[in-house]
């Protein structure tokens, strides 16, 4: 396994990989979890050499308090990859990357980042777009690999990659959750036992909504979803919203044409989680 911390001598070493080769890139903010883990063994199944990321991106977050909060937990995170034998590491910090001009770029992404999470973090998108795109002209890899927990995230990636024409194949990795349901993330170690327990409410909603979404109209689901948190002492319903797959365009009534995707974030004290499911 190799670790690089700069821009020229990650790119020396890359040069040096057989053209004929395959390089997949599993780019993360670290704080690796089990999610992470089965998105890199994803790439190893289906690449020559696998490449991750180790970056926490500043032009992404909304509020300072909470890139200053972020988890640094680089030698836990290099130890889980050594086991899964992962090729290649690069754990810059933010002046190489931000060369003293930490601010993002701006993106048209045709409406996706308007709504749900753009919606409610500004800039969030932008942040995300600039961090990324620079990161592929950095490595150039062939495949990239994004978890569909962000699936907002994965559509506004993939609009980014046609709009600049970027060489590289954007790769979908499904939701990795917890026995119980609850989705994988770093942000679960933070809730305490009686979030933790109220927690999986979350997916067993979206589970719910699946199954009346057939025969119910969207408003009806909708507050159904409302009901389930209402009452709930531990989670605090922020939205649900039924929006078009590839749009993402919320409708308030169904075309039997259109494929739906639930979208959920809720809050668990100051803790932000989110979700989301296929509906049709």
């Amino acid at each position: 396994m190799k670790v690089f911390k700069t821009v020229s001598s990650l790119q020396k070493y890359l040069a040096k990989i057989d053209k004929n080769k395959t390089l997949g890139f599993v780019p993360t903010m670290g704080a690796l979890h089990d999610g992470h883990i089965s998105i890199v063994k994803k790439a190893k199944k289906e690449n020559s050499f696998v490449i991750v990321s180790i970056f926490v991106n500043p032009t992404q977050f909304d509020k300072q308090e909470d890139l200053k909060k972020y988890p640094n937990k680089l030698k836990h995170d290099l130890e889980l990859l050594k086991v899964e034998n992962c090729d290649i590491i690069f754990t810059p910090e933010t002046n190489e990357i931000y060369t003293n001009n930490i601010k993002s770029d701006s993106f048209d992404f045709n409406g996706l980042d308007k709504v749900m999470e753009g919606a409610f973090r500004k800039g969030h998108f932008d942040g995300v777009g600039t961090i990324v795109k620079k990161l592929f002209e950095i490595i150039k890899p062939n495949t990239a690999y994004f978890g569909e927990k962000d699936f907002q995230q994965l559509q506004i990636i993939k609009k980014m990659v046609a709009t600049y024409n970027l060489p590289v194949q954007i790769i979908p990795c499904v939701i990795y959750r917890e026995k119980d349901g609850l989705a994988m993330s770093s942000r679960n170690a933070h809730l305490t036992d009686n979030q933790r327990k109220s927690a999986p409410l979350i997916y067993q909603t979206l589970l719910k909504c699946k199954e009346l979404f057939p025969e119910k109209e969207i408003n009806i689901v909708k507050k159904f979803v409302k009901n389930e948190f209402e009452n709930n002492k531990f989670l605090e319903l922020e939205y649900f919203e039924i929006a078009d797959t590839e749009t993402l365009i919320h409708y308030s009534s169904k075309n039997k044409n259109k494929k739906y995707r639930a979208f959920i974030a809720v809050f668990a004290g100051t803790v932000r989680l989110i979700d989301n499911i296929a509906l049709n």
